[in-house]
């Protein structure tokens, strides 16, 4: 396996992670806002959709075709960060598929080393390459699957990256939580160590 491919895996693996947070939910949980910013589930999945749109499209001269009108000057602030009540799970999540498809067929097509320019970048940072964007959208992916994963857990306390997860152990969490809790409150009382 080679650099791109171990690349175009992890950042697959993320993606799926990220929409997976999605399953069981109704319309009111995936939309509802579970942090002061007002981050949510669905529209995280619209964010992640948009940046790879942009990242893996514009960036390389492959521009996809598809009209964000969340992207465009006169859009409210943050507008690819929720998921408007016109919009539906199914759009988001078509959408989603799209930019994946689409963030792929330019992965395949081009070789690690193929330059590419970042506009919405700092002028002395925009030349890129593809290898430099896919670490940026491993990253970028990753970061806001773990965003997904606190806030699924908030919703209804699902954890893991998927249902049958084998890196959640199998423990009593509210003791964990005290437990963590009662050191959390020793610490910040200066306790000393024996």
């Amino acid at each position: 396996m080679d650099d791109k491919d171990t690349l175009l895996r992890y950042l697959r693996a993320q993606r799926t992670s990220l929409v997976g947070k999605l399953d069981g939910l109704g319309e009111y949980d995936i939309r509802r806002p579970m942090t002061p910013t007002g981050t949510n589930l669905l529209g995280l999945v619209k964010h992640v959709a948009s940046v790879q749109l942009g990242y893996l499209g514009a960036v390389f001269g492959r521009p996809s075709g598809r009209d964000l009108p969340w992207e465009a000057d006169d859009a409210d602030v943050n507008a690819d960060m929720w998921a408007t009540a016109d919009e539906t799970r199914e759009e988001i999540l078509e959408l989603h598929e799209f930019s994946a498809a689409h963030g792929d067929a330019t992965i395949e097509a081009l070789p690690l080393d193929a330059p590419g320019q970042v506009p919405w970048w700092p002028q002395d940072r925009r030349d890129v390459t593809l290898h430099q964007i896919l670490v940026h959208l491993c990253v970028e992916t990753a970061r806001h699957a773990g965003h997904a994963d606190i806030v699924r857990e908030l919703v209804d306390g699902a954890v893991g990256s998927r249902q049958d997860d084998p890196n959640i152990p199998t423990i009593d969490w509210p003791a964990y939580r005290e437990q963590l809790e009662a050191a959390a409150r020793q610490a910040a009382a200066g306790s000393t160590r024996p």
